[in-house]
């Protein structure tokens, strides 16, 4: 199943994701369920992530979540977690 990770930056606060990208970058790549993934812009910045996770349930997608360097960091204003069916 795929489950779309939506979020979105405290406003001012690019610089905490500049230095931890690296870290949020690793992760995906390591956690090997990240189908696909990109940050959204507004005025040229960074201002969030969706993430689609490819993972068996909703419980393992909260739980990488959870441990995504970047909501560690204490990022995102906003996350939320959909199940989402691929059409295209």
């Amino acid at each position: 199943m795929f489950y779309a990770v939506i979020c979105r930056d405290k406003a001012g606060h690019l610089q905490t994701r500049l230095d931890n990208r690296e870290a949020h970058l690793v992760y995906m790549k390591e956690t090997g369920i990240v189908a696909q993934a990109g940050p959204f812009i507004e005025n040229g910045d960074m201002c969030g992530s969706l993430v689609i996770l490819d993972t068996d349930s909703m419980d393992a997608a909260q739980a990488w979540v959870d441990n995504e360097p970047y909501g560690k960091a204490g990022l995102f204003d906003s996350v939320s977690i959909t199940e989402w069916k691929k059409v295209i």
